[in-house]
This record gives C-alpha cells, sequence and structure tokens, in this order.
C-alpha cells in the first residue's frame, strides 16, 4: 500500500496535487515548493493514491511539506508518518518538523495526538505566503481568518 514517489509515480503525484489543491506548488515560510518533485510515500488502492506525503531533509531534521489523506479514520496519515519517522531514523536525525495554518484545527488536533508539539507560531506568514501565490484564501476553514503559520515539531526517539 505504502511506497515511496519514484519517477513512475511522480505524474500521479502531480496530479493528486492539481486535483486535491489545484497547484503541486506549496508556499510556506520554510520556501517555495513543487510538492510533486520532493521525495516522499503515496498510499495507493487499485493504483489511485488516496494518501501522500512529501517532505525535504535539511541538516538535523525531515521537514513534512504535505500530508494528505482522502479518506480519514483508516490509519494512512498515521502510516505515512510512521514511515517518514523512519527515513529521520535511518539517517540518524533529530527531528520532524511541519507548518500548518492557524485555520486548521483537525490537523493540530491529529499531529497532537500521535506526539507532536506546537514549537512556535509565524504571526503573518500566510498573508506574506498569499503575495507569492494569491489562489491562498482569506478566510480557513471554520470561517477564521487564515494569517498565520504554526510550527510542529517531533523528536526522534530511538
Amino acid at each position: 500500500m505504502i511506497e515511496p514517489i519514484t519517477s513512475l509515480t511522480r505524474d500521479a503525484v502531480r496530479a493528486f496535487f492539481i486535483d486535491a489543491w489545484g497547484s503541486p506548488e506549496m508556499v510556506i515560510s520554510t520556501g517555495k515548493y513543487d510538492c510533486a518533485t520532493l521525495d516522499g510515500f503515496v498510499w495507493s488502492e487499485a493504483n489511485v493514491i488516496i494518501g501522500l506525503l512529501t517532505y525535504v531533509i535539511r541538516e538535523d531534521e525531515i521537514e513534512i511539506i504535505s500530508l494528505d489523506s482522502l479518506q480519514e479514520k483508516r490509519g494512512i496519515g498515521s502510516a505515512l508518518l510512521d514511515e517518514v519517522e523512519r527515513v529521520a531514523k535511518q539517517h540518524q536525525l533529530e527531528r520532524l518538523s511541519l507548518i500548518t495554518t492557524n485555520d486548521n484545527l483537525r490537523a493540530l488536533s491529529f499531529y497532537q495526538r500521535r506526539g507532536w508539539r506546537l514549537a512556535r507560531i509565524i504571526p503573518g506568514a500566510v498573508d506574506a505566503a498569499r503575495l507569492h501565490k494569491p489562489s491562498i484564501p482569506v478566510i480557513g476553514e471554520h470561517g477564521i481568518p487564515l494569517h498565520d503559520e504554526i510550527v510542529l515539531s517531533k523528536a526522534i526517539t530511538t
């Protein structure tokens, strides 16, 4: 079910991002990314991607750039997180990190239940990203104005 993104799956990954988000481009405070070109993992069934995680490796951490699951409550997101944590351990990295937005209450709950900690808030980061990617909405989930990024992290234990 879970397999690494390879040259054979890149087109399907690009199509997934376009279908789900309108573009594979992600603009966050750590950079501008073409998610379809990043390392990661896909969860597919009958040759259809239903879960996807992308990441970049930095000096002492892996930053998760995207995590999507089209079918909730099946353990897809958790399994993808387990895979990236395994990669971090293989590379002897100290931690995982990711960024979400101030409106993404489901993500905040999901990650914290899995041992992730709130590391910092970057006020106005989404407003700054919107200058580069105007398609980022002004109002997010639950009618919450979308302005800030929240950085979460998880220490890697061996």
